[in-house]
């Protein structure tokens, strides 16, 4: 394995990994010679200027009633909900291991909470078909603008085939929970509300006493760090795949810079105005793969709101002083060509944690999207790491 990391760290804004949609962990271009000429429709509501979706590109392989569908403003749930409905069976049919290769008999389930916010949170969860013994509980938290009804259906089907009770929950703003669509008004918010839903279901039945594992991908990762950091005695460990917790020096963006975007978030937070590039060509490096993610229609493939950008700058930040305190088990596992979230940047969280328990795996030539975008060979490698990483970690039980 060649573990030279030459790549160059990008702000995962938006997307963990964590992910898998029409655009792919697109990092905030912050530089120093920043030009900004926002490109955005608006309409007056009761004196207040609401940004309008972009056109969405056609999903090719659909018909144009599906695409008629795809293409409303998915700014709240229920519209969302809605399209996701409308899209289950195409998404399951595409021609992709981790739908084609899903073990059968597994058992799933699907339900809301309501927050202590008052918000509708998606949850779903797979667990082995019946007569499995379950060996303990893995949590996942998706990455920016995407949700766990897509490719991670494929990967918890692997991984509670293997024993284990899987579990998810949609961001609120993402997927099939309320918030307004790509809207992080404060990066907590959503740390707490995953404590929250986890010690709900980590009250289960089928996982009471059973080891609980936190898992987290590209801002997932960011989150899933904090949430341990919060409560770290509510884990036994925790896996992150690409995760976003440090932006490199050289991608830091200015000083001046960071004071106009918290100017801008005071003042029109909801806006969708930061500058993206369309990084889907380097998150997945299959090409027949890289074009099923337009298949993730209820995924945030806008602008970068101002108050989210701010939010995830900030948490990288604070996540970067922290590190030194994360001290459960843990795994990392990071694509070495990875050019959206620096592997260096896993090596340095990797070095600088307390944990007597940890492990980091890179994937030479791997790119971001590991678990979805990579040969079919090294996506059965890394579920196969991730299991074993478990399977030792759970041996006692």
């Amino acid at each position: 394995m060649d573990l030279a990391l030459t790549t160059t760290f990008r702000p995962s804004i938006p997307p963990e990994s964590s992910l898998f949609h029409r655009k792919i962990d697109r990092p905030i271009i912050l530089r120093h010679k920043w030009k900004w000429k926002p490109q955005i429709s608006t309409s007056e509501t009761k004196g207040r200027t609401i940004t309008m979706a972009l056109k969405k590109a056609k999903i090719d392989g659909v018909s144009e009633a599906l695409n008629e569908i795809a293409s409303q403003n998915l700014d709240h749930a229920p519209a969302r909900r809605r399209v996701r409905s409308a899209f289950v069976n195409a998404q399951q049919q595409l021609d992709h291991i981790l739908f084609k290769m899903a073990p059968g008999d597994i058992r799933l389930e699907e339900w809301y909470e309501t927050n202590s916010k008052g918000q509708q949170i998606f949850c779903k969860s797979w667990l082995p078909k019946p007569g499995i013994r379950i060996k303990g509980a893995l949590c996942f938290s998706h990455g920016y603008g995407d949700t766990c009804t897509f490719f991670f259906e494929g990967i918890a089907k692997h991984i509670a085939a293997a024993g284990y009770a899987v579990y998810a929950i949609d961001h609120p703003g993402f997927g099939l929970s309320d918030g307004l669509h790509g809207y992080i008004p404060e990066f907590d918010g959503i740390v707490d509300n995953v404590n929250e839903q986890y010690v709900k279901i980590k009250s289960r039945p089928e996982v009471r006493g059973l080891p609980h594992f936190i898992f987290g991908q590209s801002m997932g990762g960011a989150i899933a760090l904090k949430a341990l950091l919060k409560e770290p005695r509510e884990w036994d460990g925790i896996v992150l795949v690409a995760p976003m917790c440090k932006i490199a020096e050289d991608m830091t963006p200015p000083v001046p810079l960071q004071k106009v975007l918290i100017f801008l978030s005071n003042i029109m937070p909801q806006a969708k105005i930061v500058p993206t590039k369309d990084l889907a060509e380097l998150a997945i490096r299959e090409f027949k793969k890289r074009k099923m993610a337009s298949y993730n229609v209820i995924s945030y493939s806008d602008k970068t709101r101002v108050k989210t950008a701010v939010e995830l700058l900030n948490a990288t930040k604070y996540i970067e002083s922290q590190v030194d305190k994360v001290a459960s088990p843990m795994l990392i596992l990071h694509g070495a060509d990875d050019k959206v979230t620096d592997p260096r940047v896993s090596q340095y969280l990797y070095d600088k944690s307390s944990s007597s328990d940890k492990t980091l795996k890179l994937y030479d030539g791997g790119y971001h999207c590991i678990l979805e975008g990579e040969p079919d060979d090294r996506i059965l490698t890394v579920l196969n790491d991730i299991i074993s990483w478990l399977d030792t970690r759970c041996s006692s039980n």
